[in-house]
């Protein structure tokens, strides 16, 4: 059999395996939630995210078991205290972004809360703004206290606005 042959019937195999594997693989996530208006390119949004981001979130917002949060379903919890919202903004990746543009980068940031935090974004919660972006990058959190700063924020959000205990976890089902 030739070789090329050989690749077009792998190809016809393994094709279907694939998209049958990714289709399990997203209806066990959350779905995405609805994106504010606010978000000047919604499409922009979304590249920024996925060049950003993904390499480390996973392009729909899960990477377990890597040992990071989660965003899928979850992330949208930290729109629930002004300071959780802040901590967001303030993460070293975001508030040192390539992107200088504090527009671009509130977008962005409100397609992860509400496009990938889905139903964890609370109803009433305002989409980030441009002046909020400038205002609290200013202020980035250093690497060495981003453990302590996200579990200190986790525990208010749970206390505060009913988020789930799993939230502590980096991942649903994360393992000791």
């Amino acid at each position: 059999m030739a070789t090329a042959e050989r690749w077009m019937r792998a190809l016809a195999i393994g094709a279907p395996l694939l998209l049958v594997a990714t289709m399990g693989l997203r209806a066990a996530l959350p779905p995405m939630g609805l994106l504010p208006a606010a978000i000047t390119d919604p499409d922009m949004a979304r590249a920024d995210y996925v060049e950003q981001c993904a390499g480390c979130h996973g392009v729909q917002g899960s990477a377990a078991p890597a040992q990071l949060p989660e965003l899928r379903g979850r992330v949208g919890w930290f729109l629930c205290t002004p300071d959780a919202r802040a901590y967001l903004l303030r993460l070293p990746n975001i508030a040192h972004s390539r992107i200088k543009d504090n527009q671009q980068l509130a977008d962005m940031m409100n397609y992860v809360v509400f496009g990938l935090g889905g139903a964890s974004a609370p109803k009433d919660a305002a989409p980030f703004t441009a002046e909020e972006v400038a205002r609290e990058r200013q202020q980035a959190l250093s690497t060495t206290t981003l453990k302590a700063e996200r579990a200190r924020q986790v525990d208010a959000a749970i206390r505060q606005c009913g988020a789930p205990a799993s939230l502590r976890l980096l991942y649903p089902g994360q393992k000791g």
